[in-house]
């Protein structure tokens, strides 16, 4: 126990020395701009990350996009095959477009630190990097050797950048994911809901609204009885919601509407009312006569579940956490992210970012002293042995 106080006093004490560096580090990470398509800028925030992670001991792969700007690999240039593989995610891509700087400028005062991205999540890559210069710095020996993937299509559903996550979790014992924490409490997101996108067009019959209006099926007025059906199929209660976010239809005011679209999101706790729901959805059927229905989608982001494995790595992180004084709490968050792939396939642990709040709002913010304590956390969350068990 004397040896991990040590190590962890050690730890605080390196990141501590290089307070102004890091805040350096994050503030060069946020003026690099990287909405998530736009691709020329998704490179030159790849290939600074490229320099940095080559420069502490890391062979780097940047492996482009078909529409995005790809994403970054990086290992150990020594390492031992011996050892089992952690890894490590982030992504470089933000929902802000260029140019916002201008109207949401890097500030840093009074303990806040504000800035496009800075919470989310450029704030989690800079904790990475300086976690491993960290180990590398005081030359602790790592017992499970880091991967690291940094995407840059998180915020538009990591389309491209998936299969590469699923391969290299199915070959990992854990996987850390640096998404922001849960709250202003920095609470550690050990579950997610899972994500569905949904589309239902509805075809109805074109008519004259004057002349002959009853020789039309009106396609609007059929979607607006199913909005109310899919309405319905909300149950908050066991964590399953359905939204209609976007509707279209009709072409002319004056012609009953052939054609409506809705665009429905759904989340839920847990495979089974994935299944549930999207049986639900698909068998939807006509209020009208002689309309038809298609209805397209599936949940493409699956949950990240409370399993045995995962709360063997939260437990970890608990135990870190005392060791630095830090009273931790799990929690579930609504919202998907690369944690909701890896957890099929390995033990992991999400929003081990910095603290603060704001994620895609204007007053996005990180607690700078937050910042050194969170890169500690996962520090010692690397330096830990293997876990004994993939179950």
């Amino acid at each position: 126990m004397k040896e991990h106080k040590e190590v962890a006093e050690n730890i605080q004490g390196f990141l501590e020395s290089h307070h102004e560096r890091i805040i350096h580090f994050l503030k060069d990470l946020v003026s690099l701009e990287s909405p998530s398509r736009e691709i020329e800028r998704q490179h030159k925030i790849l290939n600074f990350l490229k320099f940095k992670f080559e420069d502490i001991g890391y062979r780097v792969i940047l492996v482009p996009g078909k529409q995005t700007g790809g994403y970054l690999y990086a290992c150990p240039k020594e390492r031992d095959r011996s050892l089992p593989l952690q890894l490590l995610i982030g992504h470089c891509d933000t929902v802000w477009p260029a140019e916002t700087i201008k109207i949401m400028p890097i500030s840093y005062k009074k303990g806040v630190i504000k800035g496009p991205g800075v919470y989310d999540m450029k704030a989690g890559l800079t904790q990475m990097y300086f976690a491993l210069l960290c180990i590398r710095s005081i030359s602790v020996p790592l017992p499970v050797t880091p991967v690291i993937l940094i995407n840059s299509d998180e915020e538009i559903g990591s389309r491209e950048s998936t299969n590469s996550i699923k391969r290299l979790a199915k070959i990992s014992n854990r996987a850390y994911v640096l998404e922001p924490p849960l709250g202003l409490e920095g609470k550690l997101k050990t579950a997610r809901k899972g994500l569905g996108r949904f589309t239902l067009t509805v075809t109805g019959k074109a008519a004259h609204a004057g002349l002959d209006p009853e020789k039309g099926i009106n396609a609007i007025v059929e979607l607006s009885q199913q909005v109310q059906k899919l309405y319905a199929m909300n149950d908050f209660d066991r964590g399953i919601t359905v939204n209609v976010g976007m509707i279209e239809g009709g072409i002319s005011p004056n012609v009953v509407a052939p054609k409506s679209k809705a665009v429905i999101d759904v989340r839920v706790l847990n495979e089974a009312d994935g299944i549930f729901i999207t049986n639900k959805i698909k068998g939807l059927k006509p209020f009208l006569p002689n309309v038809t229905l298609a209805i397209e989608g599936s949940i493409g982001r699956p949950p990240m579940e409370r399993t045995k494995r995962n709360q063997k790595l939260w437990q970890l992180a608990e135990e870190h956490g005392r060791k630095l004084g830090l009273s931790l709490e799990q929690a579930t968050a609504g919202g998907g992210s690369d944690a909701n792939t890896t957890s099929i396939y390995t033990a992991t642990l999400d929003g081990l970012g910095t603290p603060g709040d704001g994620a895609h709002a204007p007053h996005e913010y990180i607690f700078e002293n937050k910042l050194i304590e969170r890169t500690t956390l996962l520090t010692l969350l690397l330096l830990s042995e293997p876990l004994n068990s993939k179950s």
